[in-house]
């Protein structure tokens, strides 16, 4: 039998037992694709992470350490919560880049580096990952986009139509009119999904405007309320959703470049998540997007699979 060590950590949480979950599997080399699939499955989480070790430390010093992030039903380019969560378990427990400034993963988007703020490490690490410079893809009719998502045209901005941004994934970015429509918010997927079939987005990111005290500065300053229904359920935080979302806010002066931006995600599946974010502007265009939050250690363990050949989905192995 094969031995898989793997970890469990919330990302984007300021406490554990919240944020978003994700299972990071310590030394995926011994696996075939058709077999971390079945274990994104059977850890039914939102995203498993698979990390493909180097013997080479230097160079994963230099160039990255290969990582592959897979749901319960198919294997992502990007996304941010795992790039995040897997980026803090090196940081904690590699051999070589342990308690490093910064880390990249390289994804299959591309190297992703993530950035480790210096502290005691007693509840979880906080790090900010940089994203790839935002694509401003189309904008939606919004009686179309309403309609998918099951709400009323009026229910959505009137002044600020729906787009689709990605910084890897592309996400359709809509504006609800109040923190009422968000909470009533409920996706039917097989709508939505005939809808993103036809569209430039692979998921709908929908935020509102809300108000939020930052326990730090105990000053009330504006913030933003987001949900992302997706494969009938819901994530509690979309750390690649709201990398775009900050794009978009900044280009349609929703938010000042630079400044930190307060996203809070998952409070309706009580899985409270806090989403840090920035963008900077120059010449109009959005870029250097900064998407931080904490990680903590929540458990660990072991798999026992049957040993190479024997596994029913297996195939050939993939040592990238």
């Amino acid at each position: 039998m094969r031995k898989l060590e793997y970890s469990v950590l919330d990302v984007f949480a300021e406490r554990a037992l919240e944020g978003n979950p994700l299972a990071v599997f310590h030394d995926a080399r011994m696996l075939s694709d058709a077999e971390m699939q079945a274990l994104g499955r059977e850890t039914n989480l939102a995203e498993t992470t698979f990390i493909l070790p180097s013997d080479d430390a230097e160079d994963e010093r230099r160039n990255g350490v290969r990582v592959r992030i897979f749901t319960t039903q198919e294997e992502l380019q990007f996304a941010g919560h795992p790039t995040l969560g897997t980026a803090s378990w090196l940081y904690l427990n590699h051999p070589t880049l342990r308690g490093a400034e910064s880390i990249t993963l390289k994804l299959n988007v591309g190297p992703i580096t993530v950035r480790f703020e210096r502290n005691d490490e007693i509840n979880g690490v906080r790090a900010t990952m940089t994203q790839n410079d935002p694509v401003f893809g189309a904008t939606h009719d919004r009686a179309d986009v309403a309609a998918a998502i099951g709400l009323r045209v009026e229910d959505l901005s009137e002044e600020y139509p729906p787009q689709t941004v990605s910084t890897g994934m592309p996400f359709c970015i809509v504006l609800l009119r109040s923190m009422e429509v968000a909470r009533r918010l409920q996706i039917n997927q097989r709508e939505a999904a005939v809808w993103l079939e036809k569209s430039d987005a692979k998921f709908f990111y929908c935020i509102a405007a809300t108000e939020h005290e930052d326990s730090v500065t105990a000053m009330l300053q504006m913030a933003w309320h987001a949900r992302m229904q997706f494969y009938g359920g819901e994530d509690p935080a979309t750390g690649s959703a709201a990398g775009c979302c900050i794009s978009w806010l900044v280009k349609q002066g929703l938010a000042k470049p630079d400044e930190p931006v307060l996203i809070e995600q998952g409070i309706e599946i009580l899985r409270p998540s806090l989403i840090t974010v920035r963008a900077s502007l120059e010449s109009g265009r959005v870029g250097y997007v900064r998407v931080s939050g904490r990680t903590i250690p929540v458990a660990s363990g072991s798999f026992f699979l049957p040993e190479t050949g024997s596994f029913p989905q297996g195939g050939n192995h993939n040592r990238q």
